[in-house]
């Protein structure tokens, strides 16, 4: 189960036993756009720039490989009828190996690729969870869900508080950078 599902399964939880607790008071209910906060944060623009880039560099690479097969092909192809049988064969094998190898380096690729997106997503969830909950508390809301995951189909801009998370993400990302920055100019000073 993923941190989304039990997050929207505890809110909901929450949020059906609130009229048992709460009865007198008034539901404020919030929503937030997690895809939204990913392309609009500084740190979710950085991720997206750092997963595209090295799907760049492993891009590059693999049309160069892919550029050496077809060169390999073509050599193959006009010199066929001279060769050898045995050296035909031979040729012909490590052609198929490096197509094998070709392939297996771009599965390899996209499954770094897929882990990274999935552990720079996973920071950015656990950072706009925790952001998230301190609004919560801090403005009294009784529930915010996801406006994709919660299901929700319309909801009010009056209740979508994903610009007041982005803004709280960006000022909590400058200080990290910061600090980052400063621990950095200490290392390089020793």
């Amino acid at each position: 189960m993923n941190m989304r599902t039990i997050f929207l399964t505890l809110t909901l939880c929450l949020f059906s036993h609130s009229g048992i607790v709460f009865g007198a008071e008034v539901a404020k209910i919030g929503v937030v756009d997690f895809q939204r906060i990913i392309d609009k944060s500084n740190a979710g623009k950085r991720s997206s720039v750092e997963i595209k880039s090295q799907g760049k560099k492993m891009e590059q690479i693999l049309k160069e490989k892919g550029a050496e097969i077809e060169e390999l092909k073509k050599t193959l192809d006009q010199k066929a009828l001279v060769m050898s049988e045995d050296v035909r064969e031979a040729k012909e094998k490590d052609l198929r190996i490096k197509i094998n190898d070709l392939k297996s380096l771009q599965r390899r690729y996209q499954d770094v690729l897929s882990e990274l997106n999935v552990n720079l997503s996973k920071q950015i969830m656990k950072d706009v969870f925790e952001i998230v909950e301190r609004i919560g508390k801090r403005e009294g809301y009784l529930l915010i869900i996801d406006r994709r995951i919660g299901g929700v189909i319309y909801a009010p801009n009056a209740i979508d508080i994903t610009d007041k998370v982005i803004q709280e993400y960006n000022a909590l990302d400058a200080k990290r950078s910061k600090k980052e920055d400063a621990s950095a100019g200490l290392k390089k000073k020793q």
